[in-house]
């Protein structure tokens, strides 16, 4: 197997966890949880998920596949409801599954070539990095504020060794 074709494998299977955890986590809340802010400035779990969503859509499914450029990141920040556990986490997979067929057909010319996406110029083993990075970081945050305001134990578990 190729250093390119083990790159976009490990790219994908994170992405499709990541969404898998999120979708765990949104499953264990109440709307209202999903919603909640500590302060005006802190982000609330649904504006994390649709976040993740809106950044996965620039990066990979436009910058990376060619779709239009149709994120309004403010709205990420600002929404303050309007969608329900179920309905987030069907788009986060639903975004995630279109950003995987993409990753899986990159080529090493696609993986080397260089885009400009938000603005910056990467390549697209970059853009792929800048994804994963992000998306890990904000997981993190979405499995912390789920144990805080519920209290348990997620059962959430690394993948064992290959």
């Amino acid at each position: 197997m190729s250093v390119e074709a083990i790159f976009v494998s490990v790219a994908a299977d994170k992405l499709k966890r990541f969404a898998d955890q999120i979708a765990i986590c949104l499953g264990k809340l109440s709307d209202e949880q999903i919603w909640a802010r500590g302060h005006e400035n802190e982000n609330a779990v649904g504006n994390l998920v649709l976040h993740l969503k809106g950044n996965v859509r620039q990066w990979i499914l436009h910058g990376l596949g060619g779709q239009p450029d149709i994120r309004v990141r403010d709205r990420e920040f600002a929404a303050a409801g309007g969608e329900t556990g179920s309905e987030l986490a069907a788009g986060i997979r639903e975004t995630v599954e279109q950003a995987v067929a993409i990753i899986a057909a990159l080529t090493t010319e696609q993986l080397t070539r260089i885009y400009t996406i938000q603005g910056r110029t990467v390549s697209g083993v970059e853009a792929l990095m800048q994804v994963g990075e992000h998306f890990a970081q904000h997981t993190g945050q979405i499995i912390y504020a789920t144990k805080n305001l519920t209290g348990q134990d997620l059962g959430l578990v690394m993948p064992r060794k290959r």
